[in-house]
């Protein structure tokens, strides 16, 4: 880092990335800050600047300053880090810390020594705190420490099942042969086997992916499952709507021997949704003037698989939306992406991670999801390029992930 990169973090003030600090503040007050931020996304910490953005400069000498912020770093945290440490003189005489953290840490969750106690904390804003239970729980799964879908549904058992629905998946999709309907301890133990039912301390429950994909009735303990759908008339969110659905139930279809549904799930009754409310655009082909849909359906269905495979089912009470516009379709999930995911690297392909991954293995069997982790680059961007000529939007925000797809025809000479 140089002079003009801390200055210009001066000038546009403390955020989400960047905290100011003295270098007389107590340890257990520059180790909360290093905690926030490392369990964000990294950050930059400047010692030697008041809140107000004036430098003050460091009190002591570069090598002493150096030495104690490692030690914070070390012994005020678990698990301990070695931050990136440069010192710089910013105005003639003053010099300031620069400690950064990488925004892919993988200790998380990063806990500061409070007295005698260790605290997770988390930021917020430019404002750094306690993080609750949930926000906790997010940081051990993002470190893979727990992983939320295989965690047990508490007062579930096996009758929480949809068994039609079970069996076919286990002979017409997997195409192995499976207990008979009467057999409930064989069933027991192949769901157990496969991580659909779940033993803990004594009890037996459906993991949260068990029941997403298979329950009779997901949402009475899960309350996160499912899609709410709605066409707008025009680019705006409003009370007067074409359409709304909201979508409940298992995650999959019940399917024929041939792969034909036979009952459709929440994934293909929301792509069914968008297809009867997006509408058409007008395009030329040879000359003359044709009509085709909005936007192409291996996109459509693209996105919505995405959002319900890796979406983040720990933020409890929020479902996925699905927004028609007149200009637009937008797909928003709960959460940010998983560690070590960006933006860049979905639009390239080049990363193969996910969040659910039993989820996601599953809804490979059904061939929701492809083997390569290509889906995004090819059937969203490229299909939606050749349709219509737009770039669809990948946006990561505080708290979810959005995808856009434009509705744009192209000139027509």
């Amino acid at each position: 880092m140089n002079r003009t990169e801390v200055l210009e973090y001066i000038t546009n003030r403390e955020n989400s990335r960047v905290e100011f600090k003295r270098d007389d503040c107590q340890p257990d007050s520059l180790a909360k800050e290093m905690a926030a931020l490392l369990n964000r996304k990294g950050g930059v910490i400047l010692l030697g600047v008041e809140d107000d953005g004036e430098i003050s400069g460091l009190t002591r000498s570069r090598t002493a300053t150096e030495e104690w912020v490692m030690n914070i770093a070390r012994q005020n945290l678990q698990p301990g880090t070695n931050p990136v440490w440069t010192c710089l003189e910013i105005e003639q005489g003053k010099e300031v810390g620069i400690i950064e953290f990488a925004a892919d840490s993988l200790g998380k969750p990063y806990k500061a020594r409070r007295g005698n106690a260790w605290v997770t904390f988390t930021r917020v804003g430019s404002t750094s705190r306690e993080a609750t239970r949930e926000e906790e729980g997010r940081l051990y799964q993002a470190a893979r420490i727990i992983r939320y879908e295989t965690k047990m549904v508490h007062n579930t058992e096996f009758d929480d099942f949809d068994h039609a629905r079970i069996k076919n998946y286990f002979q017409h999709v997997l195409k192995r042969a499976a207990p008979a309907q009467t057999e409930n301890a064989n069933w027991r133990q192949l769901l157990l086997n496969s991580d659909l039912l779940i033993a803990d301390e004594g009890m037996v429950g459906a993991s949260v992916a068990g029941l997403l994909l298979f329950g009779k009735n997901p949402n009475r303990q899960v309350p996160q499952a499912g899609v709410t759908a709605v066409a707008f008339l025009n680019t705006v969110k409003q009370y007067d709507t074409g359409d709304e659905e909201i979508i409940r139930g298992p995650l999959v279809s019940r399917i024929s021997k041939r792969g034909r549904s036979i009952e459709k799930g929440v994934i293909d009754r929301t792509v069914d949704f968008v297809e009867r409310n997006m509408g058409s655009i007008a395009h030329l082909e040879g000359g003359r003037r044709r009509r085709k849909k909005a936007y192409p359906m291996d996109a459509v269905r693209e996105a919505v698989v995405n959002a319900v495979a890796h979406r983040d089912y720990s933020h409890e009470g929020t479902d996925i939306e699905v927004s028609l516009y007149s200009d637009r379709l937008e797909i928003i999930s709960p959460g940010q992406l998983p560690n070590g995911m960006t933006v860049e690297k979905m639009r390239e392909g080049v990363v193969r991670m996910a969040r659910n991954q039993l989820l996601k293995e599953i809804l490979r069997d059904y061939g929701y999801i492809e083997r390569y982790g290509m889906g995004v680059r090819n059937r969203i961007i490229e299909s939606v390029r050749r349709n219509n000529g737009t770039e669809p939007d990948l946006v990561e925000e505080e708290t979810r992930f959005l995808v856009r797809l434009w509705k744009r025809s192209p000139a027509i000479g």
